[in-house]
């Protein structure tokens, strides 16, 4: 088990963005085309934070074009390039599902006034 750990540990990123459930945040991907690379970005609100370590995985929700988009993505994985958060949200849960059942306004967060 010490030989797992060590291994996870090494293949960790040693600074993680400091983000919640509810923000928005806008996420980096590096994207493999052929021979290039690129970086997309993807903005949403966090519905969901899952595991620990290097497992660690969050779910980021947008509406494009009327259609609901969910991505998940590790939080260690090298083609995270960076998460910059760019609205803080005010939840009372750790999981936001129900917002999949929302429509319009009703589906946003309130923001979070520090």
């Amino acid at each position: 088990m010490d030989a797992l750990k060590l291994i996870s540990t090494g293949s960790m990123k040693e600074t993680t963005p400091e983000f919640s459930i509810g923000d928005t945040v806008r996420v980096d991907v590096k994207i493999r085309e052929g021979e290039r690379e690129r970086i997309q970005a993807f903005e949403g609100t966090v519905i969901a934070k899952k595991g620990s370590g290097v497992a660690e995985t969050f779910t980021v929700r947008r509406v494009s074009y009327g259609v609901g988009v969910e991505r998940v993505f590790p939080l260690h994985s090298p083609n995270v390039a960076a998460v910059k958060v760019v609205r803080n949200g005010k939840t009372r849960r750790s999981k936001l599902y129900y917002l999949r059942d929302r429509v319009g306004k009703a589906a946003k967060v309130k923001e979070l006034i520090k």
